[in-house]
């Protein structure tokens, strides 16, 4: 299982180490992270399992589909690293990613 680095908006930050296979997004949830809504149950239509992802890690992702990045524009919070959490899916390439959640909406 990779390890996952989360800094939650208080600034805590913590290790998860979810199954492979499931999202990101789902991972979160699972690990307690409330400021996760998800609202959309992760279908890319909400925005609101908005992330910070670390700089160096961007390039080992998926690239952002267009729907994504039209919900990402809805944010106010949007940054150059701003993904949904929900179009990550969690593989062993992920081991050590780390992760921001973003200020409330």
């Amino acid at each position: 299982m990779p390890s996952i680095v989360v800094t939650d908006r208080s600034g805590e930050t913590r290790a998860i180490e979810p199954p492979t296979g499931g999202s990101l997004m789902e991972a979160l949830r699972d690990a307690g992270f409330d400021e996760i809504l998800a609202l959309c149950g992760g279908n890319c239509s909400c925005a609101t399992c908005h992330v910070y992802v670390d700089p160096e890690a961007l390039s080992i992702l998926p690239p952002m589909s267009p729907d994504e990045d039209d919900l990402l524009d809805s944010s106010d919070h949007r940054l150059p690293t701003s993904r949904l959490s929900c179009q990550i899916e969690i593989t062993q390439t992920l081991d050590q990613l780390a992760i921001t959640l973003p200020p409330e909406e």
